[in-house]
């Protein structure tokens, strides 16, 4: 193994040992991933935690990995076929409670990458929180994870598209 291979495995063993934690808010098991080896796009999925005793919005998420990142979820349009969609608003963090970013749901969008993403890479991504500010999320690329890896039971509310775990 390289001297850099061994060093990026290391941060990213890191990133998943050592959550981001800011203002109460704490990001677990973030992994981000690409659909094919040469796809212009991808995202990053998470766990968010608000530990604090007020809610909280994601607002925004930055990265230097692609032209543009957007906080996008899925959404069944009147066909029946299922669109991913900008939310602007953001997604909310409820006090004591979580809010999962997952395949098939919320999550962080990569468009445009200025870079392949390739298996062990890692991505910074800055998470932009409405009460917590700003929380760097250094992000490993794991293309082998399974969809329903290190997914909660989700209660669904379907009126607004929120979902917090059991």
């Amino acid at each position: 193994m390289s001297f850099k291979s061994l060093a990026m495995a290391t941060v990213a063993a890191l990133a998943i040992a050592a959550p981001a934690l800011a203002e109460g808010i704490m990001v677990k098991d973030p992994y981000a991933r690409v659909s094919a080896k040469m796809s212009k796009s991808g995202a990053a999925f998470m766990e968010i935690m608000n530990h604090g005793d007020a809610d909280d919005q994601l607002i925004e998420a930055r990265s230097d990995v692609a032209k543009r990142v957007e906080l996008h979820t899925h959404k069944e349009n009147a066909d029946g076929v299922m669109q991913m969609l900008h939310v602007e608003e953001g997604f909310a963090i409820p006090a004591h409670g979580a809010h999962m970013l997952q395949r098939g749901g919320d999550h962080v969008m990569f468009m445009g990458l200025n870079q392949p993403l390739e298996h062990g890479d890692v991505v910074s991504v800055t998470l932009v929180f409405e009460k917590a500010g700003e929380v760097v999320v250094e992000i490993p690329v794991d293309l082998e994870r399974k969809p329903k890896h290190g997914m909660k039971m989700m209660k669904h509310d379907h009126g607004n598209m929120n979902k917090q775990t059991n």
